[in-house]
Parts: structure tokens; sequence; C-alpha cells
């Protein structure tokens, strides 16, 4: 049978099928991913890929251990650290390892459910769309990335940091965004540069609402 040279005889799938089509690949990929995860060390850094479509960009290890040694330290014994959008600074905490503080980690991408109970499905959209076991005011320190270099991204984030805090703030951002993260969280530029694993083209800075070492001249 001779094909015809129109598209107008090949099967088209809808919108909605489309859509199912890549919510399941999307899912089939998730478990792999946990899959993978589980049977290695997944609480080591670059455990779980980036995936720039959810624009994740992680820290190199040395800005993951200054962040995850900085929230210790702020907090003190018996601290409670909630990681929002940081997983790479999670995965340092969990692994220095101690019983001194707690912590938890608050991401969109479900891959990190492999955290267990520390995990909290998280979407900025939403931001006070949260368990009721995360009550308001009850971390020590609340740190922070914004997926997106956008104010309505920021502000939103903010209202979930503002609503967990009892008062310290740790925010990791576009230097583009320091106007509307002192705002927001009157937060302040610290000295302290973060960087990524990837060499990305917007300039990154810490922010704080409090007198961090990471404004410190001995870095």
């Amino acid at each position: 049978m001779k094909m015809s040279d129109t598209d107008d005889d090949v099967p088209q799938l809808s919108s909605q099928a489309l859509a199912a089509l890549q919510e399941f690949y999307i899912e089939e990929q998730q478990k792999n991913d946990i899959k993978s995860i589980e049977e290695g060390s997944h609480y080591s850094l670059g455990s779980i890929e980036e995936n720039w479509n959810l624009s994740q960009f992680w820290y190199d290890s040395e800005t993951a251990l200054r962040l995850a040694t900085e929230a210790i330290q702020a907090v003190g014994k018996g601290g409670r650290i909630a990681c929002v959008s940081t997983p790479s600074v999670y995965q340092k905490l969990k692994e220095l390892g101690s019983e001194d503080f707690s912590t938890c980690i608050l991401e969109y991408d479900r891959r990190f459910s492999v955290y267990g109970d520390e995990y909290v499905f998280y979407d900025y959209n939403d931001p006070l769309k949260l368990p009721e076991n995360l009550t308001a005011h009850s971390f020590d320190i609340v740190l922070a990335d914004p997926p997106y270099l956008s104010e309505e991204c920021l502000r939103k984030t903010a209202d979930t940091i503002k609503y967990l805090t009892k008062g310290k703030i740790l925010l990791c951002t576009g230097a583009t965004m320091e106007e509307p993260a002192a705002k927001y969280l009157g937060v302040k530029m610290c000295k302290f540069l973060p960087k990524h694993t990837q060499n990305l083209a917007n300039e990154f800075r810490c922010y704080a609402n409090y007198d961090s070492r990471l404004d410190s001249d001995s870095l």
C-alpha cells in the first residue's frame, strides 16, 4: 500500500493522552531513580541527579558543607533545621550525622521521598499547604533556595519560610534578588559566595537575617 504524502492518515494522540503519557513516563523514571538511589548511598551529594526541567542546580560539596555547618551552629544543640528546596544541604546534614539536631527537606521532586518521614512534598505555588506536623514557627532556622529567580517565586517561598521559622532565615538566591529578599524576609547579603557543581550564568549569593558566620572574613 502506498503511503500518503500527507499526515492526515497518521494517528494523532489528543493533548490529554499526550499529557497522560508524559506523566506516566515521568512517574516510571522517578520509580527507577528511587530504586537506584535506595540501592546506593542516597545521602551522598550527587546521588540524585539534577533535573534542569525543574530548575535544579546542586551546590558543590564545599558550599553544601559550609551552609550545613552554618545551620548547625546557628541552631545549637537540639535545634531543628528546615531545608526548603535545598537538597544538597539536607544531604550534607545527613552525611554529617548527629543527634544534636533534626532536619527535614521540603521539595517538589518526589524522588526525595527516599528520605522517608523527613521528606515533605512542597510546591511553592501553594506555600502554606503543609502537613499538620509542620506547625507554625517550629524550626530554629529555615534554609531556602527558591527554584526560580523571580520575585513571585521568592514572595511565595517567603510565606513558607516565615510560617516555619522561629526567627532565623538563611536564603540562597541570585544577587539580582537582593532588594525583594530584603523586602519579603528582612535578610541582608553575606560575604560568602555559594558555588554550584554547574557553572551558572547568574551570580548567586547568601542572605541572612541574623549575625551569620557567612558574613565573616574568615570563611
